[in-house]
């Protein structure tokens, strides 16, 4: 297994970081005030912001945008404002309400790596992949000669055995997150190679490494841009090419302060009455519907999987049927306040961690949008960049 690469990464050498870094693009997609005030925040400072494509904007003049960030992003490189940090990992410590999380940022290989159900490959997706979210995405990597990081993978090590090795060394970054984040801290791994090892035996009998956390589609989308391009290249330049790697963070899955909040579903639609009539759940665990302000619980299968397998299938037909449009929330205080403008709202149970890699060995993707890693503002911010061109 050659899973683990040691990356070169890319770090902005005199920015203030507290506007340098943005939360993950998928995250306050029906929530326009949170990203028009980062604008306000950020202004005209060198920032990620103008390195991603929030998702709230996907329909709006994409190309453009797109334009944009590739012209940033190659004047961010010729303009000096990045630094390269290479021979090691970066040890993350983010502090969140839920205490401090702990991440290791490296790169993936992604020949290693499938979002097909029941591959059996070192890095799966959790998730079932939605392909038609990719093609989009893949116009906003295509071009772009960086990348940016908020995918998440997970590792199983009950023992905490890979922390345990690690060495550190010099302190790259220690701010203040904006809009809520909490703060965060980046020291150099001196023992990459050490580490990579004690990630390696944690697989050595399952040949299951990683798990994706967060950021499926933005994997799956390095994947598919890496296919596209591999069968241009000769078999020494297909080995070194820096889009065959993706740059990603590693949290064990029993971090402490890694908590699986469930993502909420929103139902934008004027037939509240009759999407709540029709809706049949049954259970040993509770839901909430949401609807003009109040909230009433409703029994969900203790299969919590399925039960959203169930629920999705019935929003699908539903506005087939009556027109109208889902979105997935992050956190019940946002469903709450969406829902009181309009529209009804399924607040969902939680998973547990316990069974989660044996449920994704077993070939079990879990439907799409089924868990989330802590609230909104405790995702990954953009901080870390790799060439891949």
């Amino acid at each position: 297994m050659d899973t683990i690469k040691i990356p070169e990464i890319l770090l902005p050498k005199n920015a203030d970081m507290t506007l340098w870094a943005v939360n993950a693009c998928d995250q306050f997609t029906s929530d326009k005030d949170y990203w028009e005030s980062l604008e306000n925040i950020v202004g005209n400072s060198v920032s990620t912001l103008r390195l991603i494509f929030p998702e709230i904007y996907l329909n709006d003049n994409p190309d453009k945008r797109i334009a944009d960030i590739n012209r940033t992003m190659r004047a961010y490189l010729d303009g000096g404002v990045f630094e390269e940090v290479s021979g090691g990992f970066i040890l993350v410590e983010r502090n969140t309400r839920s205490d401090t999380r702990t991440g290791i940022v490296l790169a993936i290989d992604l020949e290693d790596y499938s979002f097909e159900r029941g591959a059996k490959t070192p890095v799966r997706s959790t998730e079932a992949t939605i392909l038609e979210r990719i093609p989009p995405r893949v116009k906003i990597r295509s071009e772009a000669p960086v990348e940016l990081p908020h995918i998440m993978l997970l590792y199983d090590d009950k023992k905490n055995s890979v922390l345990k090795s690690v060495k550190r060394g010099k302190v790259l970054y220690d701010f203040e997150l904006n809009m809520g984040g909490g703060s965060v801290k980046g020291t150099f791994i001196e023992n990459a190679e050490e580490v990579k090892s004690k990630f390696y035996s944690l697989a050595k009998n399952t040949n299951f490494l990683f798990a994706v956390g967060d950021g499926n589609h933005s994997l799956a989308t390095a994947k598919t841009c890496w296919d596209n391009l591999k069968s241009t290249l000769s078999e020494s330049e297909k080995k070194v090419h820096p889009a065959r790697f993706a740059l990603c963070e590693a949290v064990n899955i029993y971090d402490g302060a890694l908590c699986f909040e469930p993502i909420h579903r929103l139902v934008k639609t004027r037939e509240t009455e009759k999407f709540i009539s029709g809706l049949k759940t049954c259970g040993g665990k509770k839901a909430y519907l949401l609807c003009g302000g109040k909230r009433t619980e409703i029994p969900f299968l203790d299969d919590v999987p399925e039960g959203i397998r169930r629920l999705d299938k019935y929003i699908k037909e539903f506005i087939a049927e009556n027109g109208g449009k889902v979105d997935y929330i992050h956190g019940l205080d946002e469903l709450e306040k969406f829902t009181a403008e309009g529209g009804v709202g399924v607040a969902l149970p939680a998973i547990g961690k316990n069974d989660f890699f044996s449920l994704i060995a077993s070939g079990g993707n879990l439907p799409r949008k089924t868990f989330s890693m802590g609230e909104g503002n405790e995702k990954r911010y953009y901080i870390e960049a790799k060439k891949i061109k």
